[in-house]
């Protein structure tokens, strides 16, 4: 995700961390979001960089940061069962 910044993060995490939590139909408050997301964008970035993937610019950060934040709520609420 480089190139982005501070506030580049911070809105990719929020946007993201908010689409994941309606995709996988869970309640979290904005602060819990921004920690998915942020999260997400780490996982989604291994996984699409480990499969050769590249994305670039905002939108391209915004969808593997997305799907990183999905798959970290599977996995989570996998775990929690």
């Amino acid at each position: 995700m480089g190139g982005l910044g501070f506030i580049g993060w911070i809105v990719v995490g929020l946007i993201a961390g908010w689409i994941a939590e309606k995709a996988t139909n869970s309640n979290h408050g904005l602060l819990t979001n921004l920690m998915v997301g942020i999260a997400g964008a780490f996982i989604g970035g291994f996984v699409a960089r480990a499969l050769g993937l590249m994305f670039f610019g905002f939108l391209g950060t915004l969808v593997v940061a997305t799907i990183g934040a999905v798959l970290l709520l599977v996995v989570l609420r996998a775990i929690k069962r």
